[in-house]
């Protein structure tokens, strides 16, 4: 579902294609400041809310509190440690069946889901 997108929206989409983590809007203002036509911090968080409901960026919220923006590329899932914030991607998906069930029983596009374990990551749990 493209729709008219501003340039600002196309240059953090470009930017979030190129890299290969989630990145929050401050790490985004941080990378298009330096740039020719640099934007407003409150430009990037209107750009990524827009993208956000274009279906095309991911939002995650951190252990932290932080959002993290992403492209839209397939479903994320992962085991996020509460005490040093490590997230550690899981790829297989338990719940992708229910997906289907819900967008049929309730007639909803879904255009992505998170699914976020938080507890101790094997350093945290030895110290």
């Amino acid at each position: 579902m493209k729709s008219n997108r501003t340039r600002s929206q196309e240059r953090i989409l470009k930017l979030l294609k190129i890299q290969k983590r989630s990145l929050s809007a401050q790490d985004i203002y941080s990378a298009l400041r330096g740039c020719d036509q640099p934007l407003g911090l409150a430009t990037v968080y209107r750009s990524l809310d827009a993208l956000k409901q274009e279906g095309v960026v991911i939002v995650r919220t951190l252990a932290n509190g932080e959002s993290v923006y992403s492209c839209l590329q397939q479903d994320q899932h992962h085991l996020t440690c509460v005490k040093c914030g490590t997230s550690i991607p899981i790829y297989e998906c338990p719940v992708h069946n229910l997906e289907n069930k819900l967008q049929k029983s309730h007639k909803f596009k879904i255009f992505y889901h998170t699914l976020e374990f938080f507890g101790l990551c094997d350093r945290c749990t030895l110290t």
